[in-house]
C-alpha cells in the first residue's frame, strides 16, 4: 500500500467528517469516495477513530510546528532583550490564520473540522488534540509569561483563552466581517493584514490593567 493511497484516504474522510460530521459518516462513505477497500483503511489506521485523529494531525501538527519555529526565530533574534508582545502573538495566530485562508490548503475544510471537534464532542478525539497542542502551549506560556511578568499564572491563561477564542473567531468568522465592513475598507481575505491588527488588538487585552 503505497503513501498516495493514504492520502486519498485522508483527503476523502476529511472532506466527508467536515461535511457530514463524524457520526453520519461511515468507512464504508469514505473508502467509497477515496476508491479503495476497506482493507486499505485499515492497513494504514486500523480504526475509525484513529482515522478521525489522523485527519487532525495532518493539519494541526504542521501548523504547530510552524508556530514553535517562529518561537525559536524570535527567542534567537531577541536573545538578549524582551520579545515585543505583538510579535509574539503573531507567531502563534499567524499560522493558523494562514491556514485558515489557504484555499491550496483545504482551509476551509479545516475550519469545518474544528467545528465538527466542538460540535460532536468525542472524549478520544478532544484528548489526542489536547496532546497535540500540548508542547506548543506550554512554550508559549512559558514565553508569555516572560514578556508579561505582572500578570499571575491564572491571568495570563485566561488572557491566552481569550486570545485562542478571537483567533477562533478570525478564522471562521468573514461572514460576519463582511457585515461589518459594507465598504472595502476591511478585506477578510487580506491575513497579513488581519495578522498584524489582531496582534495590535491582542496585545492591549493583554496589558489592560485587571
Amino acid at each position: 500500500m503505497s503513501n498516495g493511497t493514504k492520502e486519498v484516504i485522508l483527503d476523502a474522510a476529511e472532506e466527508l467528517f467536515a461535511e457530514q460530521g463524524f457520526a453520519a459518516t461511515s468507512l464504508r462513505n469514505i473508502t467509497t469516495k477515496a476508491r479503495v477497500n476497506l482493507a486499505a483503511v485499515n492497513y494504514h489506521f486500523g480504526s475509525k477513530e484513529a482515522l478521525i485523529e489522523a485527519v487532525f494531525e495532518r493539519r494541526i501538527i504542521p501548523m504547530n510546528k510552524e508556530r514553535l519555529i517562529r518561537l525559536d526565530r524570535l527567542c534567537q533574534q531577541y536573545a538578549a532583550k524582551e520579545i515585543p508582545l505583538t510579535t509574539l502573538i503573531e507567531a502563534y495566530v499567524g499560522p493558523a490564520l494562514e491556514i485558515a485562508n489557504d484555499t491550496n490548503a483545504n482551509g476551509v475544510l479545516f475550519i469545518k473540522l474544528l467545528g465538527r471537534s466542538y460540535t460532536e464532542p468525542n472524549t478520544s478525539l478532544q484528548t489526542a488534540i489536547r496532546k497535540m497542542y500540548g508542547p506548543v502551549i506550554d512554550r508559549f506560556k512559558e514565553a508569555f509569561s516572560k514578556v508579561l511578568p505582572e500578570l499571575s499564572r491564572e491571568e495570563l491563561y485566561w488572557r491566552m483563552h481569550f486570545m485562542v477564542g478571537l483567533m477562533a473567531y478570525m478564522m471562521a468568522g468573514t461572514d460576519m466581517m463582511r457585515i461589518i465592513a459594507t465598504s472595502r475598507l476591511c478585506d477578510p481575505l487580506d491575513t497579513n493584514n488581519m495578522i498584524k491588527r489582531l496582534g495590535a488588538f491582542v496585545a492591549a487585552g493583554m496589558r489592560a490593567p485587571l
